[in-house]
């Protein structure tokens, strides 16, 4: 549970927020960065924050920056989801915000907050593993752009001290054919049974999905098989799901056969609409 100990920073700079971390953690006060806070406050309640002292982000300018340059989208990680939402930049990421919980609680969500939360939905993260960005982080050794597909692997892999600052996502992915859907079976703004987002790159589909193992991915080789244009759908939907790269979840808000029925059936939805495009 979260106590009237713990100690808060909202240092200015990247270069202040590193060397803080540091020295917190050379005192022992077990420092963690965060950029929204309503998942700390959500886990402190259950006894699952173990921090100290926190580093507020939120003071960092780089972390707000939303704009096209140099042919990519620049994506800060404090911006609330709400607020990528109503600029649009990013239209698949938009919709698969959405998604995420209910208008007000979007407007605390940050990006950051949800890619790199406990919780195992995590939806923001699929756009960007569809489109192959780049992710800036920030550490002892400085700063580094790293394919996401290097530095995320069921969760974002950052060394003690890392934080992120940034996503960069190519401008010819932005607005390519896409798709993002979002199965609830209790309610409209309750957890994900599943989501599932997808683009079409050079007419092959890419997906990505959230709520059907514990953690959020994307597989090549669940596309490659889908991607088989020669079998029948059935067939390439079956082979697909012979990749799946963990158990399917089988919790409250769904087991798991309904969980891969409603797969199934979302998939051949989505195959069927954007191979019409």
């Amino acid at each position: 549970m979260l106590t009237g100990n713990i100690e808060y920073y909202k240092p200015a700079t990247m270069k202040e927020a590193v060397e803080l971390f540091f020295a917190l953690k050379e005192k022992n006060k077990q420092p963690l960065y965060y950029s929204g806070g309503t998942e700390i406050l959500t886990l402190g309640r259950l006894n699952r924050i173990e921090a100290k002292s926190f580093i507020d982000i939120k003071g960092i300018v780089e972390c707000h920056i939303f704009e096209f340059k140099n042919d990519s989208l620049i994506t800060g990680v404090v911006l609330p989801l709400t607020f990528i939402e109503e600029k649009n930049l990013f239209p698949l990421l938009s919709q698969t915000s959405m998604g995420i919980a209910d208008h007000t609680a979007r407007n605390k969500i940050t990006l950051g907050g949800n890619l790199c939360g406990k919780i195992y939905y995590r939806e923001a993260v699929l756009p960007f593993l569809l489109c192959e960005s780049k992710v800036i982080v920030l550490g002892n050794d400085g700063v580094k752009a790293i394919p996401i597909g290097e530095i995320f692997h069921r969760s974002f892999q950052l060394q003690e001290g890392q934080f992120l600052i940034q996503l960069h996502t190519e401008k010819k992915y932005i607005n390519l054919p896409f798709k993002s859907i979002k199965i609830r079976q209790q309610w409209e703004t309750g957890y994900p049974l599943i989501t599932i987002a997808a683009i079409k790159v050079e007419n092959e589909l890419r997906f990505a999905y959230s709520g059907l193992c514990r953690f959020p991915f994307r597989s090549k080789e669940m596309e490659e098989a889908i991607n088989q244009s020669g079998l029948q759908l059935e067939e390439r939907i079956a082979k697909g799901l012979e990749y799946l790269p963990a158990p399917v979840l089988d919790d409250i808000e769904g087991s798991k056969e309904y969980r891969l029925f409603v797969l199934k059936n979302t998939l051949r939805k989505i195959i069927v609409e954007m191979e019409g495009k």
